[in-house]
């Protein structure tokens, strides 16, 4: 069956309104029940129908649920004001999730390919990736790891800082102070340049001599001399290899796309826009004026293309990025995951872009994926004691140490080589997924404490429910392949019924994801398949029960779609806890 339960549920609905109200088209939306004790799904659509029809939402529901006869349902009720609660057979959702097992997909629906660009995690050269940076990282790599999964073509973009006048500062101070740095890049760390920069831009506020000459230094490399170029590469190889380290430890893959790549499209940004006629001079800038934007004063807000003295800024780089994506990128749909400051600077960007008429809404969409702060105990932004922004790096080295103290203390008898190698997965799991698991329009708090337990909605948590799971298909000692053809999954205890319902819906979750962007409707989904695994542990005896089949069949679905989720989320598996 190529459907989910929810498009099922839709069709027949659907049919049986057409032939009921004689309509052919009209609102039918179908939903998961908001109780269990209501039954699996609900339509809602009378009270809208009401409306259209001029008759009592009840009485709709009544007519509706009377032309209904489909064997995928077990019982149909009407409740006030006019909702019809559906509940599924138990054969039908037998049948459902034994098909489930055996699609690779999980009966997850792949829909027509596209090319799909995400500009995601983005640091800035010659600074440190942040605690901010995770989220940007991990967010905008489940998304993309989802959209792979259903097959699509996927362009993982990392649009880093790596122009402007902080690169004149810091080629500058390099040239004067360091040039032992640039004969030999290997040797220095991220961190080093880190404090050539803080230096530099003392001077640069300090010294008019200083000031000008790294003000010389952007001009000669934005016009591509040797020397800048030279200087500027190895600055950028030193921050490149620090974030690689990164990237690696949370199995994440990116294309670097900086700014720089954009560079040679900035003058005919702007030109094109000049030519047609959306550029206003505005003390020397060139700007471009969008309808509903403006400044806390109530004044017109301008995106500035270009500075009065010639150079461009975010607002043409993300422009000409834009461009590049729709028109030589050839991308279907674009995705940008940046922190919810930016929400107002990328809202003109695609109001100047629709414009410009670089985006035609019906054939390419655009979205922004803001997400909120990470925050410390406090309640305030998460800094370290001496009051800088926390380090990306301090984060992952601290996880892994930290699990491995909980886990020296749960399993004493482990080896050292078992506890670490397993410490370093749930650290760095634990780290992704109380972010994902956090919805990402929210600020939330960051406590290793939190995401380390291994009772509500952590990874330990959801882990443990997997290993449970291997740990029954290990103790039967059979291969649930060889008992598919020959064995049927039978339903029959509530437990096994509330875990079959929601295995099934793993594809709907999908679905919702692919439309608003909200990861942790995956973690949400994946806490509720643990509880339903552990009730169903605790209710349904496997081995040796005449039931033992069916249920190892159930077991070895939950591994399956455990295992998809955790990818889909980047986070690595363990085998025992």
């Amino acid at each position: 069956m190529s459907t989910t339960l929810q498009n099922y549920l839709e069709r027949v609905f659907l049919a049986a309104g057409q032939k009921a109200f004689c309509l052919s088209e009209f609102p039918c939306d179908i939903t998961k029940s908001s109780q269990e004790h209501f039954g699996h799904y609900q339509c809602t659509s009378s009270m809208k129908l009401a409306g259209l029809l001029k008759e009592n939402p009840r009485k709709i529901a009544e007519r509706w649920v009377a032309a209904i006869n489909d064997p995928a349902i077990e019982k149909l009720e009407v409740a006030n004001p006019g909702f019809i609660n559906i509940t599924l057979n138990s054969k039908f959702l037998s049948a459902f999730v034994k098909e489930e097992l055996q699609d690779e997909k999980l009966h997850v629906l792949a829909a027509k390919k596209e090319r799909i660009a995400i500009d995601f995690s983005s640091p800035n050269i010659a600074k440190e990736m942040h605690v901010g940076h995770l989220r940007s990282t991990i967010i905008g790599d489940s998304l993309a790891r989802i959209f792979e999964f259903l097959g699509h073509d996927v362009l993982r973009l990392n649009h880093v800082g790596d122009f402007g006048t902080s690169f004149g500062m810091l080629i500058a101070f390099m040239k004067e102070n360091c040039m032992s740095a640039i004969d030999d890049p290997a040797s220095v760390r991220l961190s080093e340049l880190v404090t050539y920069y803080k230096a530099a831009k003392i001077l640069f506020d300090s010294d008019l001599g200083f000031k000008k000459a790294a003000q010389l230094e952007v001009v000669a490399l934005q016009q591509g001399e040797s020397e800048a170029i030279k200087i500027w590469k190895v600055i950028c190889d030193i921050s490149r290899r620090s974030f690689e380290e990164i990237y690696e430890l949370l199995d994440v893959r990116v294309i670097e796309r900086g700014e720089s790549f954009y560079n040679p499209y900035l003058a005919q940004i702007v030109a094109d826009f000049e030519k047609k006629g959306l550029v206003t001079v505005s003390d020397g800038a060139k700007c471009v004026y969008l309808e509903g934007f403006q400044n806390r004063e109530g004044e017109p807000l301008p995106l500035m293309i270009q500075k009065s003295d010639g150079g461009y800024n975010y607002d043409t780089t993300d422009l000409a990025a834009l461009w590049h994506r729709v028109f030589m990128e050839k991308a279907d749909r674009l995705i940008y995951v940046t922190d919810s400051g930016q929400a107002t600077h990328f809202a003109m960007v695609f109001a100047a872009a629709r414009g410009a008429g670089y985006i035609d809404p019906k054939k390419v969409r655009v979205d922004h994926v803001p997400f909120g702060l990470v925050l410390g105990p406090d309640g305030k932004k998460f800094r370290t004691r001496s009051g800088e922004t926390e380090r990306l790096w301090d984060l992952l080295r601290e996880a892994p140490i930290r699990a491995e103290a909980i886990l020296a203390e749960r399993n004493p008898e482990w080896s050292e080589e078992d506890r670490k190698k397993t410490a370093r997965a749930i650290g760095i799991g634990a780290l992704k997924y109380a972010d994902l698991a956090s919805n990402r329009v929210s600020d939330y708090v960051f406590s290793y404490d939190r995401m380390l337990k291994f009772e509500g909605n952590t990874i330990a948590f959801v882990m443990y429910a997997y290993v449970r799971a291997r740990g029954i298909q290990k103790k039967v000692g059979i291969n649930a392949s060889d008992l598919i053809a020959k064995t049927d999954i039978t339903l029959e205890h509530p437990s096994e019924i509330a875990l079959a319902l929601h295995l099934a819906r793993f594809p709907e979750v999908i679905e919702q994801i692919v439309q608003d962007l909200l990861p942790n409707r995956l973690t949400d989904y994946l806490y509720n398949l643990a509880e339903r695994f552990h009730a169903f542990f605790r209710d349904c005896h496997v081995e040796g029960d005449r039931a033992q089949n069916s249920r190892l069949l159930l077991t070895d679905l939950t591994v399956k779609v455990f295992g998809r989720g955790f990818s889909l989320l980047g986070i690595p598996i363990v085998e025992k806890m």
